[in-house]
């Protein structure tokens, strides 16, 4: 275990002791590394007062939750559950080409979808799919942009975790699924009974890494809207106030205020998950061997 407690102490645990001990000073571009002062909790008094709280804390719930719900964990689990019902082949080349959109560059990626909700004459939207239907042709991305940022988000998510669920559905013992099909089980009683209670573990995990993953990612955000249009996270905004914006004068200690909280929502989150899924009862030996 060593090595491993190694690598989280340097790379976690001593960032996050860095970014919150940057978080109680008022380091800026303007105060540079020799002349900022300790504010100890004003920043996180700023947060609390700043108009932008609430609507992007709002903005990074409805994120998390519908793109975790709809794909990175639902779509997931859905393609994994069809991909391991159907000949082996086939399943195997839908989940290959699932991936795609992950193994894509960002940069194109973005741009792939940016020229589907492209105005008139150059989005698919408009020139194949609505303008036929009559539906007058309009630039999609600032009319409906978050129905963008979680597709885009989507599409690469739940690429994890069908693979992460895939895997778990294929270790099952297969005496598992004949007998449940010589007690007449249907297929939804099959998972129901059978698959899902067995996929706990890769549940957990795929729940709380994506979570984790959500909360803190806004790449795709970035290069699509670029937190314009209503559709700036958390994540975002303390990277914009960090590292980039438009005034030239990088607020590092807001910025790492925001990150800490970033991080406490990200811990409780966990522990949320961790209590639902009864993590206690997961790392349980065997009462057999225990005997």
């Amino acid at each position: 275990m060593a090595p491993a407690i190694v690598l989280v102490v340097v790379f976690f645990f001593i960032p996050v002791v860095i970014v919150l001990v940057i978080s109680l000073t008022d380091m800026s571009t303007a105060t540079g590394f020799n002349n900022w002062k300790w504010v100890q909790f004003d920043n996180y008094l700023r947060i609390a007062t700043h108009p932008n709280t609430l609507p992007v804390l709002r903005n990074t719930l409805m994120y998390v939750a519908l793109t975790l719900a709809l794909f990175n964990v639902g779509m997931a689990l859905v393609i994994a559950l069809l991909t391991t019902h159907i000949p082996r082949r086939s399943g195997f080349l839908f989940r290959a080409l699932w991936l795609l959109p992950r193994l894509t560059p960002s940069v194109v990626y973005i741009m792939m979808w940016k020229y589907v909700a492209a105005d008139a004459p150059y989005g698919i939207l408009n020139q194949h799919l609505l303008g036929p239907l009559g539906i007058p042709p309009t630039n999609w991305l600032p009319a409906q942009p978050w129905i963008f940022v979680i597709l885009t988000n989507g599409f690469i998510g739940a690429s994890f975790g069908m693979v992460i669920f895939t895997s778990a559905i294929e270790s099952i013992p297969r005496d598992y699924m004949v007998a449940a099909l010589v007690d007449g089980c249907s297929l939804w009683q099959r998972i129901r009974y059978l698959i899902l209670p067995l996929l706990r573990w890769p549940l957990l995990f795929v729940t709380t890494y994506q979570t984790l993953s959500l909360l803190t990612s806004f790449e795709q955000i970035l290069l699509l809207t670029e937190g314009q249009f209503g559709t700036e996270v958390w994540s975002l905004w303390a990277y914009q106030r960090a590292l980039s914006n438009y005034w030239g004068n990088f607020q590092w200690g807001f910025g790492a205020a925001l990150a800490a909280v970033l991080v406490l929502i990200g811990v409780v989150m966990a522990l949320v998950y961790m209590r639902y899924f009864q993590f206690n009862q997961l790392v349980q030996e065997p009462k057999i061997e225990a005997l």
